[in-house]
């Protein structure tokens, strides 16, 4: 499928627009937050641990985690995307943690700029997701796409990212989502490696998620509101008064990530689940698991410290992991299993 080149164009600036205006830019929800300070853990003061024992790997969709974590999907398609991605690929394989690259649809209408994406020689061990949006498949994007994406990435799954606040508020967004579902469903039943549904920072509600795993979805990314509002990113590069209105009033739009995963953990307790959206340390990544997700995203830190050096995603990931382990400590748990089934975490009433 051939996309006329001021289209392509038109892709590739809004994906340098959107790494600008996210790390210059004020575009964190504020009146809405990701729903986990409504709990504590309790505290062990006697975990009866020894701190070297504690285990923090996991598995995902059948692959072996150094920890429970993912460089959620931000970028692609730019020179400087390209720096991005290669530095937060090594760090990923240095400490065997997942990693999502952003909206390939860029490199499908480019593909002189697919290997901005294609991090896999970075990154040879890592759980890696390819990504496009789900509701391309309306707009001419079918098998052969998802599976050309795919092969850029070497990807162990799919992400389809479902955005209908950002394309209603987003200069010539694509908002035609009749029919989706259904499509979806045959994409499923095609594609040789998982799909992953996810939001974009408005959250997956329990009716929708119960839906997309009925259509074949492997895993669920709830991506809930508390952290990046992509209605406020939009309406940075609002192209008129409306488009700015529309973001300013849906800036803090949508589901809190902790209600996500609760609801959804109800209805589908078996159902591979991914945790993001505000997510910024390891307490809120321990939290999040102990609420019921199996790993959990992040992506504007990782933006952030990618911006400056390979060194600095390096440390956070190092503070990451620190975090999380020391949660496990003084709660009493050696592993994520007991974290998860401890009743450690409490809803503060």
């Amino acid at each position: 499928m051939n996309a006329p080149t001021n289209i392509s164009a038109q892709t590739q600036n809004r994906k340098a627009d959107h790494i600008r205006i996210c790390l210059e830019e004020d575009v964190q929800s504020h009146q809405i937050t990701n729903g986990l300070e409504r709990y504590r853990f309790t505290h062990s003061c006697l975990p009866e641990l020894n701190h070297d024992d504690i285990d923090i790997s996991t598995a995902f969709l059948g692959k072996h985690l150094g920890a429970p974590l993912l460089i959620s999907s931000m970028t692609g398609g730019t020179e400087q995307a390209a720096i991005l991605n290669q530095r937060l690929a090594q760090v990923a394989q240095h400490y065997k943690i997942a990693m999502g690259v952003g909206s390939q649809r860029v490199a499908v209408e480019k593909p002189q700029v697919a290997d901005t994406f294609a991090v896999r020689k970075y990154a040879p061990d890592v759980l890696l997701f390819a990504n496009l949006g789900a509701v391309q498949l309306n707009y001419k994007y079918g098998l052969d796409e998802c599976l050309r994406v795919v092969d850029i990435l070497e990807a162990d799954a799919l992400i389809l990212h479902i955005n209908p606040l950002q394309e209603c508020i987003q200069p010539k967004g694509d908002t035609n989502f009749r029919g989706l579902l259904d499509k979806i469903s045959t994409l499923c039943s095609k594609l040789p490696v998982p799909v992953i549904a996810k939001e974009v920072g408005n959250g997956i509600s329990a009716a929708i998620a119960n839906k997309l795993i009925a259509a074949g979805v492997a895993a669920i990314d709830v991506a809930g509101a508390g952290g990046t509002s992509w209605a406020k990113v939009e309406s940075e590069r609002a192209e008129n008064p409306l488009q700015r209105r529309l973001g300013k009033t849906f800036a803090d739009w949508g589901l809190p990530t902790a209600e996500c995963i609760t609801t959804i953990r109800a209805i589908a307790p078996n159902v591979p689940l991914i945790a993001s959206g505000g997510l910024r340390h390891g307490l809120d990544v321990a939290a999040a698991i102990a609420l019921g997700a199996d790993i959990a995203g992040l992506a504007m830190p990782f933006l952030q410290a990618a911006a400056i050096s390979e060194t600095a995603v390096a440390e956070l990931a190092e503070v990451l992991i620190a975090e999380i382990t020391t949660v496990l400590f003084c709660t009493g748990n050696a592993t994520l299993y007991q974290l998860k089934h401890s009743g450690s975490l409490q809803r503060i009433e």
